[in-house]
Formats: structure tokens, C-alpha cells, sequence
């Protein structure tokens, strides 16, 4: 259940959560979305941070607190449930992964939304490496609480030891029509990837840049000690 944090509502909110083992990037994260989207409202899920961090001054500028119930191990599996609770509170949101680096304005990425479907940006270099689709699940915006938003999160809860994102993609591949039916392919500027990098592609008009993986991890630890 949730619990405001402000007495200001808003028809588009940012979401993200993380627990203990991510809560290390929140504060950074939050900082680089408030400065390039200062006027933006922010919810939080916990998936289980620590009490300290839930302590820290910056914790009290969210819009609203979703404590998500404890099932230890679990870890991402919790973000369709919070995207949904959230979903239910706000007419849209976006949700965004604590390991993005948020570089512009993100307030376009809600203009891409369409009704009953998911707006994620393609993951192309994972694309190309399989020679099929896949769009990636760090950055989702949606209206509501869509069906195809609801039926992943009862394949997650069912199948705990695969990814959310690898999930989505099962889903999506029953057939040529599916993933056009539930996911609208938001401009990549929203979501650019490390990889993407290491291919050799870069964009001086991203918003968001993801840094995925340990290595990324590594990049975002080196911008917290430079403050960036």
C-alpha cells in the first residue's frame, strides 16, 4: 500500500524503486532526474530498502511511498506489481530503472503513450545479436493499468526465476501481431544503452542513458564520485 509523502497530485508521475542491493544508485538517480525535469513528481517503490536510506533528506521529496509486501529474493519482480499500484493512482506513468542516467528533458516520453499499450524503446543492439525484436524494460510509460500490463505481472509472479524483460519478450513473441498490439517503440533518445555505446552509436540528443550491467555499475559508481 502507499502512503503520500505530499499533498500535490499529478496526472503523469516517474517511477522507480530498488532494494537494498541497488538502493546505492537511488539518491543519484533521483538528483540527475530533479535537475533536468525539476517541475517532475516522483514515486517511489520499496522493494525493500534500508531503514537509513529511508532516512535521508531526499526521501521526503516523493510524491508518494509504495511499500511493496517482503518475499525475500524476488528482487525486480516487483516492478508490474508497482507499475500497476502506481498505474491505479496516476492517469500516466513512466517508470524508470535506478541504473539510468537521466541526461534531458523525459517529458516527451509520455506523449508516445497509446491506450491498452506498453511505450518502451527497442533494445537494438540485442535486437541485432538475436535476430529478432526485443525492446528493452528499463524505461516503461503507460496509461492506466492496461491488461498487457497486468498479465505480466502474473507471468512474473508464475515464473520468479526468469528476467521481467525476458518474460515481456516471450510474451510478445506468440506471433507477428502481438507485440505491435501491446507495445508502442518509443524514440531511443529515452532509453539509450550502454551497448549501444560499445556499438559505436551514440546520440547528442539522449534523455536517458542507461547504464546496464556490472559494467555500468562501475560507470555510475565513477559518476556518484564525481559528482555528476
Amino acid at each position: 500500500m502507499g502512503r503520500d509523502m505530499n499533498t500535490s497530485e499529478s496526472n503523469r508521475v516517474f517511477l522507480t524503486g530498488c532494494d537494498t542491493k541497488t538502493e546505492w544508485q537511488l539518491e543519484w538517480f533521483v538528483k540527475n532526474l530533479r535537475k533536468k525535469n525539476p517541475a517532475c513528481n516522483i514515486v517511489f517503490a520499496d522493494f525493500g530498502v534500508s531503514k537509513q536510506m529511508r532516512s535521508q533528506p531526499f526521501f521526503s521529496s516523493f510524491l508518494k511511498v509504495i511499500d511493496m509486501p517482503m518475499q525475500k529474493g524476488t528482487g525486480w519482480f516487483y516492478k508490474p506489481r508497482a507499475m500497476m499500484e502506481c498505474g491505479a493512482m496516476y492517469d500516466e506513468v513512466c517508470w524508470l530503472d535506478t541504473d539510468i542516467q537521466i541526461l534531458g528533458d523525459m517529458s516527451g516520453i509520455f506523449d508516445t503513450i497509446q491506450e491498452g499499450k506498453l511505450s518502451m524503446c527497442e533494445d537494438q543492439p540485442w535486437s541485432v545479436r538475436r535476430g529478432e525484436p526485443w525492446h528493452n524494460s528499463g524505461v516503461v510509460a503507460f496509461k492506466g493499468v492496461p491488461d498487457i500490463l497486468k498479465r505480466w505481472e502474473k507471468e512474473c509472479s508464475n515464473n520468479p526465476k526468469n528476467g521481467d524483460q525476458e518474460i515481456l519478450h516471450e510474451m510478445m513473441s506468440v506471433d507477428s501481431l502481438t507485440r505491435l498490439r501491446f507495445i508502442v517503440t518509443a524514440p531511443t533518445i529515452y532509453n539509450w544503452l550502454r551497448i549501444h555505446l560499445l556499438d559505436g552509436y551514440d546520440s547528442w540528443d539522449k534523455r536517458a542513458m542507461h547504464w546496464t550491467g556490472e559494467k555500468g555499475n562501475m560507470q555510475i559508481r565513477k559518476l556518484i564520485y564525481n559528482n555528476e
